[in-house]
C-alpha cells in the first residue's frame, strides 16, 4: 500500500502542482484566525510538556480563549492537508532527480505523511482536553505531548531527507534519473 502511496506521489510532483501547493500554504499561515499572543501559548508549539502543563495552558484560555482554540485547531487540518502534500511532493520531486527509479530511496517519499499524522493526532487530543475542560484526562494529556514531541521529531526527519534529496538531485543537476540499464 505505501508502495502504491510512493508511485502516486511521484506521479503528482509536477513543478506547477507543487508551486500551487507552496502558494496556498504560505496564504494561509499568513491569514490571521486568531489572538497572537493566544496562538503564542499553543500546546501545539512546545516540545516534552507535561499534563499538569497542559491543563495549565488550558485553564489560562478562558473560555473565549478556548473556543477560539477550538476553531484554530480545526482549521489546522487544513493547514496539515497542505504542508503534508508540499514535503510530500518537494521529497518526491527531489528523490527522482537524486536517485535511480528503483531505488529504495523513492518510497521515502512518503515519511512526510508520519509526520502529518502525528500532528493530527495531536490536534485530536488537544481539541479533546479543550472540550474536556474542566476534566483533566491525563492519558489524554500524555497522548497529546507525544504526539507533539513525534511531529517535531518527525519534522527533523523530513528536513535532512530533504538536504539528502536537495544534495543528490544537484549533484545530478537536477535532471530526473534513469533505470539502471540492464545487461
Amino acid at each position: 500500500m505505501l508502495s502504491r502511496i510512493s508511485k502516486r506521489l511521484h506521479t503528482w510532483a509536477r513543478g506547477w502542482v507543487i508551486l500551487i501547493i507552496i502558494a496556498g500554504f504560505v496564504v494561509l499561515i499568513n491569514i490571521p484566525v486568531g489572538d497572537p499572543e493566544l496562538i503564542s501559548q499553543s500546546l501545539d508549539g512546545r516540545i516534552g510538556y507535561t499534563p499538569q502543563e497542559a491543563f495549565s495552558a488550558v485553564a489560562s484560555y478562558g473560555v473565549d480563549g478556548r473556543t477560539q482554540m477550538i476553531w484554530i485547531h480545526l482549521a489546522d487540518f487544513i493547514l496539515i492537508a497542505l504542508y503534508t502534500s508540499m514535503f510530500c511532493l518537494v521529497l518526491s520531486w527531489l528523490l527522482q532527480r537524486g536517485f535511480p527509479p528503483d531505488s529504495r530511496m523513492q518510497q521515502l517519499n512518503v515519511v512526510p505523511m508520519i509526520g502529518g499524522c502525528f500532528d493530527v493526532l495531536e490536534n485530536i487530543w488537544i481539541l479533546t482536553l479543550l472540550l474536556a475542560y474542566p476534566a483533566q484526562p491525563q492519558v489524554i494529556a500524555w497522548l497529546s505531548t507525544i504526539s507533539t514531541t513525534c511531529k517535531y521529531s518527525m519534522g527533523v526527519v523530513i528536513v535532512l531527507l530533504l538536504v539528502i534529496g536537495l544534495g543528490k538531485s544537484a549533484a545530478n543537476r537536477f535532471r530526473v534519473q534513469e533505470a539502471a540499464a540492464v545487461g
